[in-house]
């Protein structure tokens, strides 16, 4: 008691120990004692400013420059928003990716439909071997609503393309009736 002014309390919440050699935090300007000093024991909310530590982006795995006094949380957030390339609600994929074969078409389909024949990548207009000119094989065999015959040997008498009240019905009907 005959030194009052000597020593200096902890400022550790849970300590307040009277230390007569205190260490002066040079982040928060605090006072602390021997067991409080350090950054991480007395939870020192600035010590981002003397932090040396690089961070680096947890998506793209590449080092994030911090300038001194920025929080490095806030720069890593603001890298992962703006400049990450492995961000994963960046990336845009194309929808319409499968290209028509068919020479001058210039469609994009979702889904690749492939020719049985020649196996070029078609879109729906194309699709058909007899509507991109497939010569792959020795000759197209199908054509709609006609099996395994030619285009030639499935018209109907009065022309394929007659126009009649349910031609359609008629003109399949025809050529399944042929088939058979």
């Amino acid at each position: 008691m005959e030194f009052p002014d000597l020593g200096k309390h902890c400022s550790e919440k849970t300590c307040k120990q009277l230390d007569f050699l205190p260490v002066k935090c040079d982040a928060c300007k605090q006072d602390f004692c021997k067991d409080h000093f350090t950054y991480a024991a007395h939870k020192c909310p600035f010590a981002f400013q003397k932090d040396v530590q690089v961070p680096v982006c947890p998506l793209c795995n590449t080092p994030i420059p911090v300038k001194k006094g920025q929080i490095p949380d806030v720069v890593v957030s603001d890298h992962i928003d703006r400049d990450c390339d492995s961000h994963p609600g960046k990336k845009k994929e194309k929808i319409f990716t499968y290209r028509c074969s068919k020479e001058g078409c210039k469609k994009k389909e979702m889904l690749q439909m492939a020719c049985a024949q020649c196996h070029g990548n078609f879109c729906i207009q194309h699709r058909h071997p007899l509507d991109h000119s497939c010569r792959h094989g020795s000759r197209p065999t199908v054509k709609a609503g006609c099996s395994p015959m030619t285009a030639s040997e499935c018209k109907p008498p009065g022309g394929f393309l007659a126009l009649a009240p349910g031609g359609l019905a008629q003109r399949l009907r025809y050529c399944f009736t042929q088939l058979m």
